[in-house]
């Protein structure tokens, strides 16, 4: 049995753990009610808006959609979101699992390159031939998370659309967590680049629209596609950051369930060893006595 100096001082020790779970917990939360509803708000009208452009891009021939070239799979961007901080279950986990997955059903015959969003997903790949290195693509964007305002995403959203109509990549996979609630988050796969159109079921079933363009064709095109590529991105982001708030509300609210049935496991060893370390001295006094009186 553990000497009871041992034990009270890991009852401490759980006892500080726990105050600090506690404490990660209720600020998460705090965050959570934000985020949650800025995706909330922010899902909607990115939903609609990319369904109507899948809707424009069915109309729409090779040559007038610059968005859409014809598919060559050389070259595949993967943008894995991840958090910056940890102590969030498996939430940057299941997007690096996801990553590798995709990477080794992908990476015959084509290209890969990864540009990393949070920390967490960076320092998995930073030493890995997929990393991004020397190129027009954006880096260092693990500072997005900290700020996360649709004017610093935009710019992002744009460089990667600029890279793309360079022919830098052929296709960009952006992998993140999507907000369910604060105990479900679903990793999601969804392609940024190119814009594909409607499926050719929507069309037999009759129920593609057509649209009336004002005031013409090229003026809507060039300007409603980037910005729903930006909100797209952005919308991802928000996901990410509520999902990572809901995950580390999660895992420490069972951090401090687990501390607390930790240290009544402890204070019941202490209070035994503590009975045993007085009944030994009971029988040490009881056994000197009659040792005197014999």
């Amino acid at each position: 049995m553990p000497s009871l100096k041992e034990v009270r001082n890991r009852i401490v020790s759980v006892g500080s753990t726990m105050q600090i779970t506690s404490a990660m917990k209720m600020v998460s939360a705090a965050k959570l009610k934000r985020a949650q509803d800025a995706i909330t708000q922010m899902r909607p009208y990115s939903n609609k808006m990319q369904e109507i452009i899948e809707n424009v891009s069915s109309n729409l021939d090779a040559t007038e959609n610059k968005f859409n070239r014809p598919l060559s799979e050389k070259h595949i961007l993967l943008i894995p979101v991840s958090s910056n901080r940890g102590l969030a279950g498996a939430f940057n986990a299941n997007v690096i699992k996801k990553t590798w997955s995709i990477i080794r059903q992908e990476s015959a015959g084509n290209k890969i390159t990864i540009v990393p969003i949070g920390k967490k997903v960076q320092d998995a790949f930073r030493k890995t031939e997929y990393f991004i290195a020397g190129s027009d693509l954006p880096h260092h964007l693990n500072d997005l998370l900290n700020d996360l305002r649709y004017d610093n995403t935009a710019p992002v959203a744009e460089r990667l659309m600029n890279a793309y109509l360079n022919k830098q990549f052929d296709r960009a996979i952006i992998i993140y967590n999507q907000f369910k609630n604060a105990a479900v988050q679903d990793v999601v796969i969804e392609q940024l680049l190119p814009v594909s159109p409607a499926a050719k079921k929507s069309e037999a079933s009759g129920s593609r629209a057509d649209y009336i363009f004002e005031p013409n064709k090229e003026f809507i095109i060039n300007d409603l596609i980037p910005r729903s590529i930006k909100t797209q991105f952005h919308k991802a982001l928000l996901d990410s950051m509520a999902s990572e708030h809901g995950a580390r509300m999660t895992a420490m609210h069972k951090a401090t369930d687990n501390a607390k049935a930790m240290q009544r496991e402890l204070k019941i060893t202490y209070n035994k060893a503590r009975q045993a370390a007085i009944t030994k001295e009971i029988l040490e006094i009881v056994g000197g006595a009659e040792a005197l009186n014999g």
